[in-house]
């Protein structure tokens, strides 16, 4: 089992965004060790969630000749990454009940991971592809600020929501002509190169306007 091969499945620039975001978040609630506690909870749910999707995607990679991923490449063994899940998916549990997240940011951390598994086992392929990146980025400082018994402000929620359902135009723009051919057809594959590159520019503008105005 390689350590590279495993970061690179679970999409690691990505978690370590979401990891940073996590941290900074949470250090203004919390007390160093606290926020460290509480974005190794985020971190373990991230790797369960990445690990799945490459998983789900084997197939469909494979018939795209993505080599860089470590699946298709042989790098990783599938096989590994069906005995990691069960086991992630209970550590980042424990872990949340562990720490300041407790029960309440556990519960909320919790259905984050189900949008985002259900986003990698079935709405990736329908229109509503975009919806788990709504929920489960909204439900980010939602979790975090539960640490301090505080309600997320309604400024920062929508901007995580908004980024990341831009994110979501952004990354597909680049395999829109391979899922399509592949039946793949969330929102933007079904909107197009385009369209897609115009709401996620109108998307990240309303952000910034949200951030500049509402904050």
């Amino acid at each position: 089992m390689r350590v590279p091969a495993l970061l690179r499945a679970m999409h690691f620039g990505p978690v370590m965004l979401v990891c940073l975001a996590s941290f900074v978040l949470s250090v203004h609630l919390l007390s160093f060790l606290g926020a460290v506690e509480t974005t190794v909870a985020i971190f373990v749910g991230q790797c369960f969630i990445g690990w799945t999707n490459d998983l789900v995607d084997l197939e469909s990679d494979r018939s795209a000749r993505r080599v860089k991923k470590p699946l298709v490449s042989g790098e990783l063994d599938s096989r590994t990454l069906r005995t990691l899940l069960p086991i992630t998916l209970i550590l980042a549990i424990t872990i949340s009940l562990l720490s300041p997240l407790n029960v309440k940011g556990t519960m909320v951390h919790g259905a984050g991971l189900f949008s985002a598994t259900l986003y990698n086992v079935w709405l990736k392929r329908t229109v509503l592809s975009f919806a788990p990146y709504v929920v489960s980025f909204a439900l980010l400082p939602v979790a975090i600020y539960s640490t301090a018994s505080k309600s997320a402000p309604f400024w920062m929620v929508t901007a995580f929501a908004t980024v990341a359902c831009s994110f979501h135009f952004i990354n597909v723009i680049k395999d829109i002509d391979e899922d399509r051919r592949q039946g793949l057809l969330g929102l933007p594959q079904r909107a197009g190169k385009r369209l897609s590159q115009t709401i996620a520019a109108a998307l990240l503008a309303l952000a910034a306007i949200d951030i500049i105005f509402l904050r």
